[in-house]
């Protein structure tokens, strides 16, 4: 008659550090032995802990070898990614599987969120529409950007127009998202000579055009509403990329 029940303490140590081992070697193959990852310095902790239910007398160095043979560090200091952080990088002590698993997850929380927020401070919210303030430096200003083969949007505007300064930070938060590929000018027209403006074909305000190759493909009159004319803006400048 073959015995039944609970299987003692130690066996069932003995399948945990069996199932631990089996798990070390897929994180081994996944992740580079001398990368340091919260995965493996989690494993090693659960590891050590799991040992810990051995009784004394079948424990051996060898046993506690065989689950870091790589000497994985449990010092996060030792982690590029961490020496930023303003948590504690000492060596993080034997503890419960919870507290191991909630400071990783904390960890990887802050890293995230610091991204995030250098991800933010990397991109300016908006860009500053570049004027131009002669017919010199707007003919150099079209030069260049066909030298480079690009495009750039010119909008044609005046101090006087209410609806010119209600639309540029618009324009400007929509310049942002063509940066740098796309520059965004604005002509004040009393500033330049009116001859520039005849040329331009400019009869309205405001006026936002696109030139390319030397030459306005098209432009949008921005006498409604300003959702609308960034709408018209962008799907102007969508249309002139695809076919280009």
């Amino acid at each position: 008659m073959k015995a039944t029940g609970t299987p003692s303490l130690a066996w069932s140590s003995v399948v945990v550090i069996v199932s631990l081992l089996a798990g070390a070697s897929v994180v081994h193959n996944i992740y580079k032995p001398d990368l340091c990852v919260y995965v493996q310095i989690l494993y090693l902790h659960m590891a050590e802990a799991a040992i810990g239910l051995f009784p004394s007398s079948i424990r051996s160095r060898s046993l506690l070898q065989q689950i870091n043979p790589r000497g994985i560090s449990r010092d996060l200091s030792s982690c590029q990614s961490l020496k930023r952080f303003s948590v504690p990088t000492k060596s993080i002590p034997v503890i419960g599987f919870g507290a191991v698993k909630a400071r990783a997850l904390n960890a990887l929380s802050e890293e995230g969120s610091l991204k995030e927020e250098e991800e933010h401070r990397e991109l300016p919210a908006s860009i500053q529409l570049e004027p131009i303030c002669s017919e010199t430096q707007f003919d150099r200003v079209i030069a260049e950007a066909q030298q480079l083969e690009q495009s750039v949007i010119v909008v044609w505007m005046a101090s006087w127009c209410r609806k010119c300064i209600y639309l540029k930070p618009k324009l400007e938060k929509l310049a942002c998202d063509y940066y740098p590929t796309l520059r965004f000018y604005r002509v004040d027209v009393n500033s330049v000579p009116h001859k520039l403006v005849t040329r331009a074909g400019v009869t309205k305000m405001p006026t936002i055009q696109l030139w390319k190759d030397g030459k306005k493909q098209g432009e949008v009159i921005g006498g409604h509403k300003a959702y609308l004319v960034i709408s018209e803006v962008r799907e102007l400048i969508e249309n002139e990329s695809a076919i280009w």
